[in-house]
């Protein structure tokens, strides 16, 4: 097959890169870093190198392929001139454009865990407007939207507070299970549904492992050495104010600490809950741990 995939070789990018070229697929990549041309075309992949934001070039990285993989990659949340939504609105209709000029008919879309709520879900809403917008191309064009849940490596941020502070904290209570994944079982899904036969739109959520908060905080701090980590649960105005105090931008950290209000109230995750994945991936949060403890011991 000759596939496409935006998302140059990020967190999910480079093992799906990997798994599509040594199963015999011609893979190009798109990339906005001409730096990265080496690195892809070393793997066995072509690279596409240009700017999301501009339809042309996004139409004809596409051309002639026979699958398409699309993402949104991942704003600058402490740039106070972005507009979050617009952002994602912007990219979804590139994408429906090119998909349309391309002539592509087989779509696998990035999303996200509550892209299935217009509103409530903070900084995801753009994840519902972008899966709109490609649900809106012409019913012979097949799709895919893949869910993840939290991804491990948001976690990593909190590794200066377990090394300062001797515990990680959120607006969530210990005891509320998170649904947590890898990129690399992310990537693995992707491959999957890229290289199958598709029929009209498909959800699928991907999850590595679940657990409460208190029992995320136990793997870590047994990772870092530090038995006595303790997950604390901060009040939204803490979490929003810290935020803000790191230099995010105010909307961006208010919609943040919504989202993770979300998971509290359990709001984000009721869709997931009712259409949970048959298969779950390999790599589980002690796996992570071991990032994570790396990442601890070099601060």
């Amino acid at each position: 097959m000759k596939i496409t995939l935006a998302g140059s070789l990020g967190h999910i990018g480079r093992p799906l890169t990997q798994e599509l070229v040594q199963k015999g697929h011609s893979v190009t990549v798109i990339s906005s870093n001409a730096e990265r041309q080496k690195d892809i075309e070393a793997m066995g992949a072509k690279a596409a190198i240009g700017a999301i934001e501009n339809v042309d070039f996004i139409t004809t990285a596409f051309r002639g392929a026979d699958a398409v993989f699309c993402m949104v990659p991942p704003a600058n949340y402490f740039d106070h001139n972005l507009d979050l939504l617009a952002y994602y609105k912007n990219l979804g209709n590139n994408y429906a454009q090119a998909i349309t000029q391309s002539g592509v008919k087989k779509v696998v879309n990035l999303s996200s865990i509550g892209a299935h709520m217009k509103e409530g879900n903070g900084i995801l809403q753009g994840t519902f407007y972008v899966e709109s917008i490609l649900n809106a191309l012409p019913s012979d064009v097949a799709i895919t939207h893949i869910r993840p849940t939290e991804f491990y490596y948001n976690l990593l941020p909190q590794v200066h507070s377990a090394k300062e502070n001797g515990f990680i904290a959120s607006n969530i209570r210990g005891e509320v299970v998170n649904a947590w994944v890898s990129p690399t079982d992310i990537a693995s899904v992707i491959a999957e549904e890229i290289t199958s036969p598709l029929a009209g739109h498909k959800v699928r959520y991907v999850v590595s492992d679940e657990l409460t908060y208190n029992a995320l905080a136990k793997i870590l701090g047994e990772a870092i050495g530090n038995s006595d980590l303790k997950w604390i649960t901060l009040a939204d105005e803490q979490l929003t104010e810290g935020l803000k105090a790191a230099g995010m931008q105010p909307a961006i950290a208010e919609d943040m600490t919504a989202m993770y209000a979300a998971i509290n109230s359990g709001l984000l995750y009721e869709h997931y809950n009712q259409h949970k994945p048959k298969k779950i991936g390999t790599l589980k949060m002690k796996d992570f741990a071991q990032d994570f403890a790396e990442a601890y011991n070099q601060l």
